[in-house]
């Protein structure tokens, strides 16, 4: 029972310990490629980042799109479901289902 309760508190300091360290290092901010590389590169040679044409940065727009995408993605593999999971031998025929 000892050693039960000795891994608990093993692994809850342990999270606790990576919450900790994730907090300070998320409060760092963290240069991506865009911002690393080529804006670096763009400024070099004279050019200025413009504006996106559609900002996926404000609100839940970027998720908005991701779920029409899925949706999407979602009537297509369903509407083609028989032809996806259709077992074809060597010769490309089915395997004997009959499709009504």
């Amino acid at each position: 029972m000892r050693k039960h309760t000795a891994r608990i508190v093993a692994i809850a300091l342990f999270f606790l310990v990576c919450l900790l360290c994730s907090g300070a290092v998320a409060k760092e901010k963290w240069q991506g490629v865009d911002e690393a590389v080529v804006e670096k590169i763009a400024k070099e040679h004279g050019r200025e980042g413009s504006k996106p044409l559609i900002n996926t940065d404000q609100g839940d727009l970027l998720l908005f799109v991701f779920l029409l995408a899925g949706t999407a993605g979602g009537f297509v593999a369903g509407y083609y479901w028989r032809a996806l999971t259709d077992k074809k031998d060597s010769n490309g025929k089915g395997d004997g289902r009959e499709v009504s």
